[in-house]
């Protein structure tokens, strides 16, 4: 009963058109003062104590390093290297664009900077060289969204945050998913380029190609920084955040010499704005999962499930499409904030392992940040490419699709995302 109070409240809260935050906030104030006997007190120092976890401190770090990259010359030097690689092959700028997602993604952390990085550099690139603009605006939506997959994350420290996860062994485990979604959207791209007969480029010597890495590789060694760190155990995550911000003002100021420095105070100002809108996100969201947890919700729900004879095959399949339809109506870090307290103690009790469960929930919000009718990344596809939401949802199909099988396979195939974290924790 306490429980269908609590979410009709929700939708009806959301329905208004009200922020998701505020949504969460009034829901908890409202139920607590009118159906509970909890003191104010308790509100106010679960606000406080709700974002005292050190990993929190990562998500400002991650969010900071991401738009020094964006606003820097990293993207069009990766596109470069990427072109140089793959270039020659069927639809090869569109190849390279998926390519340079990947490269930008172990950079950034964030599926939205990799659309505007990469989609701002390679789409007009494409349209110039005959490539239709329906398909590069289906690459680069698709692409852009290996950003939350491939580490380091945001969706990752957020679903982490949620569920007292590793960091790090989420950061592990999205490697080996992310390189599959990669070459899986590759390939849709190269299958579709060879059938439609789409340009190709010449293919570039090898020197060429060694003088594209080496413009690229103060970029990429950010990958070896934040991953290498992080597994020798020289730092934790958060403090693996802090160093990529550090490194990529560094190496966009000082090495490429593309930002001035009257610039930096804009970038910081708009990561201050990013980071203290995802902060209040969360804030609400773990008051919201101390209202479930103090009714006693997660548990009766996966007694319930238990009682009904839901399997791990059933439970993973409702997951998902519970996330799909949440994708429709809500932003992923909404999403994982809501739904992972929730899910995550009926997931244990059916013994799915909570590193692979945390991997099924990013590539479901990749999904859903692909789609309408709050798909991020079309949003911010759209503003690059002046297209409009239903024409990009048309544009996406034959990619989405292939994400959605890639969905069935990280949901069944649990050592995809297990294998690496296990081998390298031996």
């Amino acid at each position: 009963m306490n429980a269908s109070i609590i979410f009709l409240l929700l939708i009806v809260l959301m329905l208004t058109g009200m922020p998701i935050s505020i949504s969460l906030g009034l829901t908890v104030l409202t139920f607590l003062f009118t159906l509970t006997q909890v003191p104010i007190e308790s509100v106010a120092l679960k606000l406080f104590t709700g974002i005292e976890k050190f990993e929190i401190m990562a998500i400002p770090f991650f969010i900071l390093a991401g738009n020094f990259l964006t606003h820097g010359g990293v993207a069009r030097r990766m596109i470069r290297f990427a072109t140089s690689m793959v270039g020659h092959w069927h639809g090869g700028l569109g190849l390279a664009g998926v390519m340079a997602c990947a490269l930008f993604a172990a950079v950034s952390g964030s599926s939205p900077a990799c659309v505007v990085a990469i989609g701002s550099v390679i789409l007009p690139a494409m349209v110039k060289q005959g490539f239709p603009k329906k398909f590069g605006a289906g690459v680069i939506t698709t692409s852009g969204a290996l950003g939350i997959l491939i580490p380091p994350s945001i969706a990752m420290v957020m679903y982490s945050v949620s569920t007292n996860v590793s960091v790090g062994t989420m950061f592990i485990a999205g490697i080996v998913p992310g390189i599959g979604l990669a070459a899986a959207l590759g390939f849709t791209t190269w299958y579709l380029a060879r059938k439609n007969n789409h340009p190709r480029l010449a293919k570039a010597s090898w020197g060429e190609r060694w003088t594209a890495f080496r413009e690229s590789a103060w970029g990429l060694f950010l990958v070896v920084i934040v991953m290498g760190g992080i597994y020798s155990g020289i730092f934790t995550p958060t403090e693996a955040a802090a160093m990529a911000a550090v490194y990529a003002f560094i190496v966009t100021v000082f090495i490429y010499k593309d930002m001035p420095l009257k610039r930096i105070p804009k970038v910081l100002l708009d990561s201050a704005s990013m980071s203290a809108m995802l902060l209040y996100i969360i804030t609400n969201a773990v008051l919201f999962s101390f209202l479930m947890t103090s009714e006693n919700i997660p548990q009766a729900m996966a007694d319930w499930m238990i009682a009904q004879g839901f399997g791990p095959v059933a439970f993973l399949l409702v997951v998902n499409v519970l996330l799909l339809l949440a994708g429709n109506v809500m932003e992923p870090s909404s999403i994982i904030l809501i739904m992972a307290p929730i899910l995550f103690p009926v997931a244990i009790k059916l013994g799915i392992d909570p590193v692979h469960f945390g991997i099924l929930i990013v590539v479901n919000m990749e999904v859903g940040m692909c789609h309408p009718p709050v798909g991020l990344n079309l949003y911010v596809a759209s503003g690059i490419t002046k297209m409009g939401i239903s024409e990009l949802t048309v544009a996406v199909w034959p990619w989405l699709l292939t994400m959605l099988l890639f969905l069935g396979v990280v949901t069944y195939w649990p050592a995809l995302s297990l294998w690496l974290p296990h081998l390298l924790m031996r």
